[in-house]
């Protein structure tokens, strides 16, 4: 039994097969000496949530407990961890690497050879009443972030490293294939650094409404065949740097074609099959193919900076919200398409409620 809450079991939400988003009663999990006994407040459905629940995910294999964007209350901390008290809202930095391997020793353990994900394959997933989680993940909420707020930490992190790689874009043009919940996130971090045009692509034309109405200087339509044409037309030039944040055959192919020449190709979405890269457009044209993956700790810092300053605004983002029993409900919303973001609420009446 938990020294905190006193129960002897936990819903968690679990992916039992492709489609089938369940929630199942467990008993409560040991708290190891290196981690921390979280209690869910809120947290967020991601695109990679989605696809891992419909089997299409090239990382995530079924069943597997998902749950990445988690943000809570600290329930009990581990006797090796250090810096944490019961009581604080932290929210979880997922990436659970080794510390040992050279990518962890030269400060890029997001790359870490041996990485285990948090809610992606782990053991342990953020979507339940409470979960456990290595007490050097997590960060302590500003006091200052409501919930809304603090669910967009982790999710605006990655759009921070992805534009972090990209190089210094004040004053650039910019173009972001996909109007979804990254790069509606990736459009603010543009904006925070200066970028000095920046137009979007999407396939869904309410997509490219939210991108209009959240700041994009132009919008293209991105099923037409002279997409990359028309966004260059937009942009009055070739675009120096294009994040690709959908990661399909076309949507590379279209982004080679928007740089043209000494431009820079970020990749941010998750490919779910391989791609294939024009190597002697890459060669000719000096193209520089960047992928990005995840996040460090110091993007997590300018991403809590960021939402600290009102950038970007919560509260037009969080678009729906559901309690943790009606998750199958949640990632139905968030798979539609028709939402930006979606979150699931913890806590029910039996861990205290939220606070």
């Amino acid at each position: 039994m938990s020294k905190i809450l006193d129960v002897t079991t936990r819903r968690r939400v679990k992916v039992t097969g492709p489609g089938r988003v369940e929630v199942v009663t467990e008993p409560l999990p040991e708290v190891g000496p290196d981690e921390v006994l979280v209690r869910l407040l809120v947290a967020g459905v991601c695109g990679s949530d989605v696809h891992g629940a419909h089997g299409t995910h090239p990382l995530i294999d079924l069943p597997y407990y998902p749950g990445h964007e988690a943000v809570g209350t600290v329930e009990e901390v581990g006797a090796a961890v250090s810096g944490l008290t019961v009581g604080q809202r932290v929210t979880a930095e997922p990436p659970l690497p080794c510390w040992g391997c050279k990518m962890c020793r030269t400060g890029r353990s997001n790359l870490c050879e041996n990485l285990e994900f948090f809610g992606c394959g782990f053991r342990e997933g953020g979507m339940a009443d409470v979960f456990t989680v290595r007490g050097d993940r997590l960060h302590v909420v500003p006091d200052d972030l409501d919930l809304e707020q603090a669910s967009l930490i982790e999710p605006l992190a990655t759009p921070v490293h992805a534009v972090r790689l990209a190089g210094d874009v004040a004053g650039k043009a910019v173009a972001v294939i996909g109007c979804g919940t990254i790069g509606l996130l990736v459009l603010a971090v543009l904006r925070a650094r200066g970028a000095r045009a920046v137009v979007m692509t999407d396939v869904l034309a309410a997509k490219r409404a939210g991108a209009l109405a959240a700041g994009a200087d132009a919008v293209v339509d991105g099923t037409l065949p002279d997409a990359a044409e028309r966004v260059r037309a937009e942009l009055g030039e070739t675009a120096d740097v294009v994040l690709d944040c959908v990661g399909v055959q076309a949507t590379m192919d279209q982004a080679v074609d928007m740089v043209q020449r000494g431009g820079t190709v970020v990749l941010v979405g998750v490919p779910a099959r391989p791609l294939q890269i024009p190597a002697i457009l890459v060669q000719d044209r000096q193209l520089r193919i960047q992928g990005s993956a995840t996040y460090l700790p110091e993007d997590y810092a300018e991403s809590m900076a960021m939402l600290q300053a009102g950038t970007p605004d919560a509260a037009s983002m969080i678009t729906a919200s559901y309690p943790l029993e009606e998750a199958a409900e949640a990632f139905e919303a968030a798979a539609r398409g028709d939402q930006v973001k979606v979150l699931l609420t913890g806590a029910t009446d039996r861990f205290g409620g939220l606070r």
